[in-house]
Order: structure tokens, then sequence, then C-alpha cells
């Protein structure tokens, strides 16, 4: 294929088609979970399904961007002043993306289900708040962050932009 030549692939007729508009590649970094990481995460979920939190974990539950399937995926929602919060310590994954789309999703605990609005926070507003959960939670995911807890404003607004915040509201 020449530089000049658009891009085709094969369309359901297996005929070629036009190029594919989504891009390949993701924009934005994601951290892949390990072996042991999806192992303890199987497990927790488990655990959450049948009523159990471990430090709080809750299921969220948002509706697929592309597909509107529910998709489920183990959280620890943290309240810092008053509010509730979602941080992404991996980076923009498919909940990220999900629950950007929708704007609400739902927290589950066995029986229990919260329905929940979700507000992303703005870099700017993101360093206490992520220096809260490090503090909480740094020892499970600590590894995903390039500082800690005792990291200065400067240092967590540098990472802002990569670990996206939803701020949780009841709906």
């Amino acid at each position: 294929m020449s530089p000049t030549t658009p891009a085709t692939t094969p369309t359901a007729g297996g005929g070629p088609g036009p190029a594919p508009t989504r891009p390949v590649t993701r924009a934005e970094p994601v951290v892949e979970l390990s072996r042991i990481d999806r192992v303890l995460n199987r497990t927790i979920g488990f655990l959450a399904r049948r009523g159990v939190s471990v430090v709080g974990t809750r299921i969220l539950a948002v509706r697929g961007r592309r597909s509107g399937e529910w998709r489920t995926v183990v959280v620890n929602p943290f309240a810092h002043d008053g509010e509730r919060y979602l941080v992404a310590p991996r980076g923009t994954t498919a909940w990220v993306r999900n629950l950007r789309a929708a704007g609400h999703g739902e927290l589950r605990l066995g029986r229990r289900v919260e329905a929940v609005t979700a507000t992303e926070v703005a870099d700017a507003a993101k360093a206490p708040i992520l220096r809260g959960y490090l503090a909480k939670y740094g020892w499970e995911v600590g590894r995903f962050f390039s500082v800690d807890a005792d990291a200065s404003d400067e240092q967590l607004a540098a990472i802002a932009a990569d670990h996206p915040v939803f701020r949780l509201a009841p709906t």
C-alpha cells in the first residue's frame, strides 16, 4: 500500500471498507493489573457481592458507553471533607470512560444498591483528595502512583491528570 492509499479493513461481507474511525491506541495512560491483583479483585468482588465489605469496598455498576450493558468493578469510595469520591488509581480505565459517558451508576454491597451521580473533579482541585486517598489506601494502591500521601501540593498537582476523580452524590 502506498503512503497515499487510504487504509481499508474488511467489512461484514468480507470486502474492503473504510478504515475504522476509533483510534487503536489509548490516549491516556492505564496501569495494567498483575495476576495477583486480578485474583484479589475477584476475591474482594465475590465478598462484596455477598455483602461483605473489605475496607469499604463496593461494586461500582455502570452502563457501558457502547453496549449499554451493566459493567461492574470493585472500587473504594472515599470520604473527604463531607463528600464522597471515587479515585481511579490506574488511570483512565474502562470504568472511568463509562462513568464519564453515563454520569451515574450504582454502588452495590450485597443486596444493597445505592444510585449515585458522578461529577468529575477538575485537576486543580484534586490535590487534597489524592492526599487523603493515598493516606487511607496507599498500602493498597500506592504502586499506581508516583508519589505518596506526604507529597507536596505541586507534586500531587503534577500527577492529578493521570488519576481521574469523581464526586459522588446520591440520586
